[in-house]
């Protein structure tokens, strides 16, 4: 799954750290799922997609890979 969680936390001028405390994770888990290396939750998902006032559909797509 792709993400544009770096650009939409850029718009916002928010740091990993900023954009963990309102969901409520770490920044290690923002970063694991920046980099491809986590795939968030649907609840994280939304959480994420609501602080950026976006839809899941925004910030978060599928790859090919996905449905194999």
């Amino acid at each position: 799954m792709k993400n544009c969680l770096k650009v939409e936390r850029a718009r916002q001028n928010f740091t990993q750290a900023d954009l963990a405390e309102k969901v409520g994770v770490s920044r290690q888990t923002i970063n694991s799922i920046e980099i491809g290396k986590y795939t968030p939750s649907a609840v994280l998902a939304l959480k994420i997609a609501a602080v950026f006032n976006a839809r899941v559909e925004e910030v978060f797509v599928l790859e090919d890979s996905d449905w194999k």
